[in-house]
Order: structure tokens, then sequence, then C-alpha cells
């Protein structure tokens, strides 16, 4: 159908001069399309520019508008992927011209204007997620998938949400989308790497649809609908987030979830996750507590936006105000909650048919829904015309008599008629929908707190805190304090939970700004309660420090772990911005409660398992070393000048070596110098070398450990350094190299199994990492070695007993005898290698072990790790089967992946007893077969 044939309204001019500029790019334009032509570009500075850009487009597109879309799309499907960027650019500008001019003019409904939009969308995501999921398994990225796998995106989903998931998308709409991926697709071994790549696929995405160019951008992207946005990554795996909905949905998710459809990447997954959802979005009761949850969302946006008082057009934001677009959305979709669990014809995703639906049963009148659908469309219009002006993502009338000129002439009315048009739709609105909301209903006594639950005098010291002695900090803490307490009343140790709590408050010096963040993202009201219901020693750590909160509100706080290298950049710029040395140390103290804290929140909260957390506390000590020993090298050259020769190298031992620490771990480390052939430094006050390195490395461990106006960064053990504590605190390369070579103990070398340069210049960390592959490499003498394991073992066991069944680490058959057996594997089989499954691989491949006896030593280790790092990060204190609540039990049933706690701790017993069967067996003199 011709354009051109079925106008049947025109926009005016508002500049005709403007208007002339466009008609003269479209020289073949006459009659009603050229009039079409100076009206939109007369009144409409982007559409303007538009029409200048694709005149030649246009002239044709108008022939036949569908055809010009379908050609445009099918374009797309077709674009390569370096040509994904400007082309989808290139079609966004296409698609955005014909539908406004074709709106304008009456030729497509409103419906049919916001569909074309919306599926431009949908394929703009399908095409650019599968192009990065393309990438990705062409770099062997995405285990054990195939090019064959594109076209269902791996798993990757892609959920439209919002205005996109109802076909309703606004002419300069932001896309709103959750993306999740289908775990079972994927080997569970491969879970980690597979999220990295989803999580990868996602963000590039969006930054290909968002991202302004020269050639403009193609949409606005949104991921903040996904469950809990402020503690999720940006691609979650599907089951965690179905889990994520039956615990803690809350009813405005329900409400997002009426609109949601898969619209990208594989969506028969996203269908089948969209069903398994069904019981969280449609209760099977009739549900009018929904009404006022609708109503307090409708409050809390009316304050948080400003939006209340008199109605004004003039600057009215016909999306958010009073009588406009959300108030009929709302409206809706309550309703749809109320009954849809039980009548699935209620189920509509569109505002429109959902109104239909809704009188078709009788839970409104018809001629309420009439007259909501008229408004609703007429509202949309004016939106759509608001948005026109500037491809501005706005929904406020124009203030300014000029700027509301330009929407009349959009409309060819005048800027009187669409004052008053406006103002008597928006009463009506808000007319027919306040009435429906039950703004004084009470919150349901379940959800209220017995006021007598609480310590009163807690509670009653509250307003004496400085976070709290502000009007403005109370009265929204007033609003949060029902919610608060009745958190914690649903805690295991509610009060326990609250002195947690009232510790919290008690630090903060400011409460305005952290109170509005919980107000407007309860999710972190959840967090907060997570934290002082679960684990003591974060609450505690928490109320000592509540300005890491502060770490929470910034925006990258459950971003991706930015690995290793990314966190020594960032601590080394913010030293760089201390003046002094005490404020480098205080600074770097300050980053490292803000990291260390983030690792045990995502591992509380279930984002990163075990594995993952031990990996990055021990990446994070790594970029502490890393970043302070020039700090504090430099602070130290001032006095007795730069280090001689070669300088220092840190080498982490033990778990710092080995690359996995948990929440409570201290450092062990040896400090290597090489001074070449320099007898002293040369500064103001020298020194011979031996003094200036050992004295260069007690201002390091004073740097790492004294406790300082910003607490401690770690505690420091030097006792594996050769000759132990009786030994020199640094010792000298040359010094090093005899030592392990003819002096050093069995058991120091199998120390050295988990060694690893931390910190120093490059040529001196290979040439200890040389040395320490030569010393392992040497052949053994297997009786010897497995002799001298089995008394370091038996004095391990006399030293210390382990307490009770939760203490993973000490005692025969546990972490540390695993880790023993280890180390003698690779010390046996001359491997470099420093993780525990690579030194029972090693015990393996020697034929000191067998393989089914490595697997199970692997096994029972990766259970103790879990076990041990849950309990490191819950408290400092051993763990007690008769005092454990129960959010402490669930942690750990979580993280080591038990359905209950006796379930786990029978699971220890057995690793226990069964470890302690093969290890005593492989030190028997002859050793396993």
């Amino acid at each position: 159908m011709s354009l051109i044939r079925a106008i049947t309204r025109l926009p005016r001019a508002f500049d005709p001069d403007l208007g002339a500029e466009a008609l003269a790019a479209v020289p073949g334009a006459d009659g009603d399309f050229a009039h079409l032509i100076v009206g939109a570009g007369g009144s409409s500075p982007f559409l303007n520019g538009l029409i200048q850009r694709e005149a030649d487009w246009l002239v044709r597109a108008a022939d036949d508008p569908d055809d010009a879309v379908a050609t445009c799309f099918a374009d797309i499907r077709d674009l390569a992927p370096d040509s994904l960027k400007p082309g989808l650019r290139q079609a966004k500008r296409r698609v955005a011209l014909i539908t406004a001019l074709a709106d304008l003019s009456g030729v497509w409904p409103l419906e049919k204007v916001t569909g074309i939009l919306t599926d431009f969308a949908g394929l703009a995501c399908d095409v650019t997620i599968k192009s990065e999921i393309a990438t990705l398994v062409g770099r062997n990225k995405i285990p054990g998938q195939t090019r064959d796998d594109i076209a269902t995106a791996c798993g990757l989903i892609v959920l439209a949400m919002g205005k996109m998931g109802a076909h309703e998308l606004n002419y300069s709409s932001d896309i709103d989308l959750i993306c999740l991926f289908d775990e079972t697709r994927h080997d569970p071994d491969d879970f980690h790497d597979v999220r990295q790549a989803m999580v990868r696929a996602t963000r590039n995405m969006c930054s290909i649809l968002s991202d302004r160019t020269a050639e403009g951008y193609v949409f606005r992207t949104d991921l903040r609908l996904r469950p809990d946005p402020a503690v999720t990554p940006v691609c979650m795996a599907t089951e965690a987030a179905e889990r994520y909905y039956e615990s803690l949905g809350r009813t405005w998710e329900r409400a997002a979830f009426i609109k949601a459809r898969p619209a990208a990447g594989d969506e028969r997954a996203g269908a089948e996750f969209l069903t398994a959802l069904t019981p969280f979005v449609w209760r099977r009761h009739l549900d009018f507590a929904s009404i006022q949850d609708a109503h307090d969302m409708r409050l809390r946006i009316r304050e948080n936006k400003g939006l209340g008082g008199a109605l004004v057009v003039p600057g009215h934001d016909m999306k958010l105000g009073r009588g406009g677009i959300r108030e009929i959305e709302f409206f809706t979709q309550t309703r749809q909650l109320i009954a849809g669990g039980r009548d699935t014809e209620l189920r509509q995703r569109g505002t429109v048919p959902g109104l239909a639906a809704l009188a078709g049963k009788g839970w409104i009148p018809g001629d309420v829904a009439v007259r909501l659908t008229e408004h609703y469309r007429a509202h949309r219009e004016v939106e759509h015309r608001i948005q026109m002006i500037n491809d501005a993502q706005t929904h406020k009338v124009p203030q300014s008599a000029e700027g509301l000129e330009r929407i009349a002439c959009l409309m060819d009315t005048d800027s009187a008629g669409l004052v008053a048009d406006l103002t008597r739709r928006l009463t009506e609105v808000h007319e027919l929908s306040e009435g429906f909301f039950a703004p004084d209903a009470a919150p349901p006594a379940s959800q209220t707190p017995d006021p007598e639950a609480f310590d009163s005098g807690v509670l009653a010291r509250w307003p004496t805190y400085p976070a709290l002695r502000s009007q403005r900090a109370r009265r929204i803490f007033d609003r949060l304090r029902p919610e608060l307490l009745s958190r914690l009343s649903r805690t295991t140790r509610p009060e326990e939970a609250l002195l947690s709590l009232d510790g919290f408050l008690a630090g903060l010096p400011a409460g305005v700004q952290l109170f509005s963040l919980f107000e407007a993202n309860t999710q972190l009201i959840d967090l907060l309660v997570d934290i002082v219901g679960t684990s003591p020693a974060l609450a505690s750590h928490l109320a000592r420090n509540a300005g890491v909160f502060d770490a929470v509100i910034g925006g990258d706080f459950f971003s991706d772990w930015p690995g290793g290298a990314a966190l020594l950049s960032e601590l080394t710029q913010v030293l760089a911005t201390e003046r002094d040395y005490e404020g480098q140390l205080d600074a770097a103290r300050r980053w490292n409660k803000e990291w260390h804290f983030r690792i045990g929140v995502h591992h509380l909260r279930g984002l990163i398992d075990a594995t993952a957390a031990g990996r990055q506390y021990a990446e994070l000590a790594e970029a502490v070393i890393s970043a302070l020993l020039p700090v504090v090298t430099a602070q130290f050259a001032e006095k007795h000048g730069p280090p001689p020769g070669r300088g220092a190298a840190v080498l982490g031992m033990g778990s710092l070596g080995a690359g996995r620490l948990n929440a409570a771990s201290d450092l062990d480390i040896i400090v290597i110098y090489d001074p070449e052939d320099t007898d002293s430094s040369d500064g103001p006050r020298p020194l011979q070398t031996r003094p200036y390195f050992a004295r260069l490395t007690q201002a390091l461990i004073t740097a790492l450990a004294a406790p300082m106006a910003q607490g401690r960064l770690y505690e420091v053990d030097m006792r594996l350094r050769p000759s132990g504590t009786q030994g020199p605190v640094a010792t000298s390369w040359a010094s090093f190299q005899n030592y392990q070579r003819t002096e050093a103990w069995v058991w120091e070398h199998l120390a050295l199994t988990r060694a690893r340069v931390i910190a120093g210049r490059s040529d001196l960390a290979q040439d200890i990492e040389d040395l320490r592959r030569s010393v392992l490499s040497a052949p053994r003498d297997r009786a010897k070695v497995l002799r001298e394991v089995a008394e370091m073992r038996e004095r391990i066991d006399a030293a210390k007993s382990p307490d009770g069944i939760w203490d993973a680490k000490t005692g025969p058959g546990r972490m540390q005898d695993v880790e023993l057996i280890a180390q003698a594997g690779a010390l046996l089989s001359r491997s470099a290698a420093r993780d525990v499954p690579a030194g029972l691989r090693g015990g393996v491949d020697c034929g000191w072990l067998d393989r089914d006896s490595a697997e199970m030593l692997q096994d029972c280790y990766q259970l103790y790790w879990s076990v041990q790092a849950a309990a490191r990060l819950i408290s400092s204190n051993p763990l007690d089967s008769a005092d454990m609540g129960e959010g402490t039990a669930a942690f750990l049933c979580r993280t080591t992946g038990h359905d209950s706690i006796d379930s786990l701790e029978d699971a220890l017993g057995q690793s226990y007893d069964r470890a302690v069967g093969v290890i005593s067996a492989a030190l028997e003199p002859e050793g396993l077969p």
C-alpha cells in the first residue's frame, strides 16, 4: 500500500524555512506527500535530518512502506559481522523515518507503529547476539558448542520486557531486556566458562546497540529488570533466575513478567523459562494484596519523580505523571495479577488487549475499558510526537510556548487545543484509575513485625545516631523501618541480626543518600539483612566499616570479577593519587576492604562458588603486594637510596602461592633479594645490602600487617623462609639457591611445590621460578620422601587436633592432609604444578597413587575447601552443629550442593574416614601399587 495514497492527516511546519529545506532534499515529492515532508521536517529537527540523509531511499520507500520495512529487515539478517554496527544504524534511521511519517500521516495505526519498532528491536537483538555468539564459538570460548549451535545462540535467551515485550515500544524507547542462558545445554564442569562467555556476549550486544557513533545508535539497552540486578551478572543461568523468583520475587517483578516475551537468541528455551515461571507470576488465588503493592509503587514513583501536586500540562510527564500512561498500565496489570492465576485469558501482554480481556470477564466495566483504551492510544501518540522532536527518551510535555507549539504542529492543532485536550484526558484517566486502588489499606499482618519482637532499648537509640539526626533522613528511614524489621524478624536469630544492624547504623556518618538508595532499590535491603542475618563475620566487618557500602552504591560492585591485572592497575592508580605514605597505606586498606567485602558478598549470595572466591581472594592479595612493594620501596629509598642490584622479589608460599585463599587467610611469603655485585645502597643514609633488605622487608611487613586507622591488610607469616624463624627475614638470591640445592629439608621442597613469585623485577622472578623448577625436577628417593612426609604428618597431627566435624582444614584425612599428599605427588613426579589436582595426578603419573584414590582425594578436597571457605566467611570461630543457625546451614548446603546440613555432616565424616585410609596406605613403606 502506497503511503502517498493513504494519507489521512498532515502535520504543519512550525518553521516553514526548515520545512522547505526538507522538501528540497526530496525534489520529486508533491501533493500531500510534499505537505507531509514539510510538516514533519519543519517541526522536528530530528526528522529533518533523517529526511535529508535518507532522501533517495525515502522516495522509493513511500511507494510501499511495508515492503520497505520488510526489505530493511531482510538486509539486517544478511549483515556481515564487520558491517553490523553501521548496518544496524542505517536501518534504524530508515525505520525511524518511515515509521514517523506513516504515524504522522495516519497511514499506520498506533499498534502497527509500535509493532514495527518492536520487531526491529527484536531483530537487532537477535542478529547482534548471534553474531557475538558466533565469534565466541569460533574462538572456542563456549566449551562443547559448535557452529550448529549458533542458530539458537548456544542457549542464550533474550527476554523482552516492558513495552518491548508487549509490542508497544515508543518512538525513542529504551529496550528493557533480561538475558539468561540455559545451563542444561552445557556440561556442568564448563559452567563458569559458559557463564563468562554469555556475560561477554550480552555486554557486547548492548554495546553494539547503544554506542553512539557518527552513524547514530540503535537502541539504548537496560538490563536492570533482571533478578536482583545489584547482585547478579548481566546474564545468568535460568535455574538461578527461577530460584530467585520462587524465593525473593516481588509484586512489581510479577507485573513486569506479564509483558515478558522471548525476543532473541534461543526463543524456545525462553518460552520454557516463562512457562516455568508461571506459578510465580500467576498466583492460583485471588491476590488482592497486589492492589496495595501497585498503589505503593505509584506513590513511590510520584514522590521519587516529584510528580505530585496539581495537574499542569506544560512540563507534565505523560508516562509517570498524574493520569499518564503508567497509571493505565498499573490499572490493567494489577487486575491481571489479581485474577490471572485462575483465568488464563487475562494473561495478555499488551495494555489494550489486557483492558479488553478484563472487560470481557467482568473485572472492569466495559465503558471504562473503552475510555482508557482511547486515552491510552492518545497518550502514546502525544508521547511519540514529544520524542520525534529530537529523538530524546523523554515523556514530558514541553514547558515553553515554542515547544508546545511544535507538538501541536505535529498533531495539526494549536497549543491551546492541545493543552485543553490533554487536561481532559489526564484528568479522566486519573479519576478512573485512582478509585480502584486502596491507598489506606494496611499491610498484611504477616508482614508487620511484632513490636515486642525486638529489644526496645536498641530501637530507641536509633534516632540519636548521626545518620538519623536530620529530618529528611528520619522521614526516609521511617518508611524503611517496617520493611527492615519485618525482614529481620524472618532471620534465624532476629536479636543478633538486630544488633548487627544497630552497629551498621551507628557507624554511618550520614543516612539520606544510603536510605534513599535502599528505598529505591529494595534488593539492597535484602543484601543488608542477608549479611546481618547469616554471616556474623561480614556483619561485624560491616558494622565497623560502614563506609564499604559506598562501593555497593557504585555501579560496578556486582559486575564480573575484573582479574588480577585490572586490580593491580586500579590500586596503583589509587595509590598514585595520595600525597603521602600514610595516606597511601590507608588508601590501600580502604580499597582492599571494599574488594574483600565484595568477594564475601558475592560468595554469600551464591554469585560465585568457593573455588572462584578462593581465586579472587588470592588475586586480591597478590594485587595488594604487587602495588605496595614499589610504594614501600620508594619510601624506604628516600632515606637509604634505591635497592641495590636487582632489588627484592616476594615469593608467595602455601595457599597464596597456590592461588587459593579464604576470607580469613594470612599470607605466607619469603623475600628474596639480589644485590648482584653491590655492597651497599647509595642514599642519604646508605646501608649494607643485608641490613638494607632486612629493613626493607620489615617495612613491607609493617605496611601489610600493622593496624592503622583503616585496620590492617593481612596477617603475614614468614616461617617458611630458609632456616625458619632463626634465619634472616630477607634471603639473598645466592643464599636461597645454595640452600635449596644443598641444605633444604624434604618438607621445604614440599613447600616449594606451591611457591610462586608475587612481586618484583621480572628477570629476578624468572630466575627464582627457573630455580624452583630445577630443584623440583631433581630425582627423589621415594622411600625417603614418604618417610619424611609420614613424620611431618605425625608432627602436624600432634600439634593440633581438629575443632570438631566442621574443621575441614586440620586433622587426619582433612585439607592439610590432602595438600601434603598432593605436594608429595608433585615432588615425586618432578612436577612444577602448584594446585592440589595436579599434585594428585603427579602421584598417579609416577606410580605412587592409583587413579581412583587420587580422584577420591580430589573430590574430598573440593568438599573440604567449600566448607572451609564458607566457614571462614561466616565466622572466625569454629562452627558448632548445636549452635548453627538456619542461615549458616543454608549457606553451607548451597555452597557444597547438599540438601540438608545432616547430609553434609555425614558426607564430611565419611570423606575424612575414606581419605585417612587412602593417605595412610599411601604412606606405608611400599605405598599403593
